[in-house]
């Protein structure tokens, strides 16, 4: 099998970091990666990294011309918040091409999408041709949270407070993405209100349709560029082995989430796909601490994680990425 696949937005890091999987994914060609802003040049001078790996070059043809070109298989959606809606309005795209978009726009599942959060709903995955890729602090949270949801032990408010690298605020340069404010600095933005609150909630009701309890999230950015660590408590009435017995059984079937009787730190998952959850139980509250690179299982990834699953290829194809250690 080789799948033909395009990037929309290649040029961001999101689409850098989906390149340097899917150049060496066994099953996957390259047939095009779309960047208005740097048409015509190789993808090495934007990626640097990738000097020597791919001859690539990004293409600035319309959009239309390489979604009509014969024997492509899926497109990876990579622009910005709200340019997927448009895309989607303006292009007409056969129901043969599976659309794997990263962004917010489609996660609340309209427009035949299926939110692509393997742990969550494999399955459907499987069967969908659009897939609505999760964001990278709801990909942590709801990992720490699921096994809960559906043994329908969410029984109190959440309380989450995570830190995120600042590659998750994208490429485009703002004061809190500056290397001179965000060396040496820590700051919270968007607290209770942030985007990913939405997906999350969605998924927990998935599980549990009578969940209505709070979600307090206190989103931190770090001065690091890329990795989150999630850490999530809430009342829990069982024991350490239960909870921990819970959490190895929802996941004893995927590949890329694991529950660690260690503590975790984010070193251990930056550039993989993997998930490492560690549990911790105090005075009836159980701490739940999840670790992911945003870029890889938040974003790039699970992409092709969901690429996998919609192609019946192994899940973790093209996946097995080490981390960095030190």
């Amino acid at each position: 099998m080789e799948l033909n696949v395009g990037i929309i937005g290649g040029a961001g890091y999101t689409g850098g970091e989906l390149l340097r999987i899917l150049i060496n994914h066994p099953f996957v060609n390259v047939a095009f990666v779309h960047s208005k802003s740097q048409a015509g040049k190789p993808v090495w001078v934007t990626h640097t990294d990738l000097l020597g790996d791919t001859d690539l070059t990004f293409s600035g043809e319309e959009p239309a011309v390489l979604l009509a070109q014969d024997g492509l298989d899926a497109v990876f959606l990579c622009s910005g918040h709200g340019a997927s809606a448009t895309f989607m309005a303006e292009n007409e795209i056969s129901d043969d091409i599976t659309v794997i978009d990263l962004s917010t726009d489609f996660r609340d599942e309209h427009d035949d999408f299926v939110y692509g959060l393997p742990e969550l709903q494999r399955e459907r995955i499987q069967e969908a041709t659009r897939v609505a890729n999760p964001g990278c602090f709801a990909t942590s949270i709801q990992l720490a949270l699921l096994p809960l949801a559906k043994a329908n032990l969410l029984l109190n408010d959440i309380q989450v407070s995570a830190i995120t690298g600042s590659t998750g605020a994208g490429q485009a340069l703002v004061p809190t993405t500056g290397f001179t404010w965000r060396n040496n600095n820590i700051s919270i933005y968007k607290a209770f209100t942030h985007q990913h609150l939405t997906e999350i909630r969605q998924s927990l009701t998935t599980l549990d349709p009578a969940f209505n309890h709070a979600i307090n999230f206190i989103p931190y950015r770090g001065d690091f560029t890329r990795g989150i660590m999630a850490n999530v408590y809430t009342p829990f009435a069982g024991t350490m082995d239960e909870a921990k017995a819970l959490y190895k059984t929802y996941y004893a079937n995927h590949p890329f989430t694991h529950v660690s009787d260690s503590p975790v730190d984010v070193k251990q998952v930056v550039n993989t796909n993997k998930c490492f959850l560690h549990l911790e139980l105090h005075d009836g509250q159980l701490l739940i601490t999840s670790v992911i690179d945003n870029l890889t299982k938040g974003a790039a990834g699970q992409a092709v994680q969901n690429l996998n699953l919609v192609f019946g290829l192994p899940e973790d194809t093209g996946l097995r990425l080490k981390s960095v250690a030190f």
